[in-house]
């Protein structure tokens, strides 16, 4: 869902998912609804003196509800960025961090691969979250006496980050305790395969969490529940693409420019469908001369009603925003910016930025399909994978 930048700080871009803004007030009611209760955890707990009376007379609970709930997330904020500045330090820059419903999400643009680099960057996190809470509670030791709001507050967010610390460092990959598996799984393991063990393991975590959230009427626990399982999941299959594209290139992959079918703009966009049809193509280059000026695929054509499709040109529904990947990119990488894009085909660009060629997502899985078939050598994988699409028929639909 949509995300807006709020801010930046170290450099990094600071972002609010709009579902921060729906579950915000959610949370500041679950806590101002259970103020009674919690005074009463952090005065045994704590050794405090709090009163709940004047805690919960009136819109009191509201207003700490809601002042803890912002202190929460604040802390999940500075508990991201303890993962960003350990991984910028190690030369991985952070595209954003951006705070939703569930917590904080700090984005790397490229994942560590060596379990050391991994294992201080997952464990920053939960670091400050420690350090935070201790901090915290150094405070309302310290402090001799005051408002009880005040005390609340610091007693309840020096526990609550205390308890993310624990909760991230559940092996629920790919939570931070999962992460710090992989790591240590990683020493004596290939990444993609230490990926896959903890994967596995964060499978069976969201499983029992949900159990846990389901008998225990917890909504949010089964949230976080299936969202580690979807992640889980969707790691372990990018890591494995990632590794069976090892030693593949764009170049052995794509179809070269030469064998590119394009259409032109004043193409009408009835003789664009008739194209398809005959040429079994989804989606084809929009050339201008010998300027390449957008992409235009069959879902474009849809959008335009079957009676007047001669009424309207190629121009009319084409992508003008061009998505391209260097020649000799791995074939991951690809895959990544085709995912992240959101489309299912990349203009292939050599060295001096013309036109060398065309990927589509059919063929990075028709690759990925020669490939556990075949295994072999990543070093040889990128012409055995060459050698098969050559010999495919030109009439095969590529892309």
């Amino acid at each position: 869902m949509r995300s807006f930048k709020i801010g930046s700080a170290f450099g990094i871009p600071v972002k609010l998912n709009i579902t921060f803004l729906l579950v915000l007030p959610i949370f500041a009611w679950l806590i101002g609804s259970q103020v009674g209760e919690l005074v009463a955890l952090l005065n045994q707990l704590w050794g405090l003196e709090l009163d709940a009376a004047i805690l919960t007379a009136g819109s009191m609970p509201a207003i700490v509800g809601m002042a803890a709930a912002i202190g929460l997330f604040a802390g999940v904020l500075l508990h991201e960025f303890g993962h960003a500045l350990v991984a910028m330090h190690y030369g991985f820059p952070i595209e954003s961090i951006t705070l939703w419903f569930l917590g904080g999400i700090a984005q790397l643009s490229e994942q560590p691969e060596d379990w050391r680099t991994e294992l201080l960057i997952a464990i920053a996190g939960p670091i400050v979250s420690v350090g935070l809470g201790v901090g915290l509670w150094i405070v309302l030791v310290l402090l001799p006496m005051g408002p009880d709001v005040l005390l609340f507050l610091l007693a309840y967010l020096a526990l609550i980050n205390i308890a993310l610390a624990v909760f991230n460092m559940l092996p629920g990959f790919p939570m931070d305790g999962g992460r710090v598996l992989r790591a240590l799984l990683a020493r004596k393991r290939s990444f993609a395969r230490a990926t896959q063990l903890a994967a596995e393991v964060g499978k069976g975590v969201a499983i029992l969490m949900g159990i846990a959230g389901l008998f225990g009427g917890n909504i949010i626990l089964i949230g976080i529940a299936f969202f580690i399982y979807i992640g889980a999941a969707g790691e372990s299959q990018q890591t494995t693409l990632k590794a069976a594209f090892e030693g593949v290139t764009v170049a052995d992959i794509m179809t070269p420019a030469e064998s590119v079918s394009t259409v032109e703009p004043e193409t009408t966009v009835a003789d664009l469908v008739e194209k398809m049809f005959r040429e079994r193509h989804t989606g084809f280059p929009v050339e201008r001369g010998e300027e390449i000026v957008g992409v235009v695929t069959l879902s474009d054509a849809r959008q335009i009603d079957p009676v007047e499709r001669d009424a309207h040109r190629v121009a009319d529904v084409m992508t003008t925003d061009l998505h391209s990947v260097e020649v000799h990119a791995n074939a991951a990488t690809a895959l990544e910016r085709m995912q992240q894009e959101k489309i299912g085909r990349l203009l292939v660009v050599d060295e001096h930025n013309e036109l060398a060629g065309l990927i589509s997502r059919t063929d990075l899985m028709t690759a990925f399909e020669i490939i556990k078939s075949s295994g072999g050598n990543p070093s040889q994988r990128g012409a055995a994978v060459k050698d098969r699409f050559a010999e495919e028929s030109p009439e095969a639909p590529r892309w």
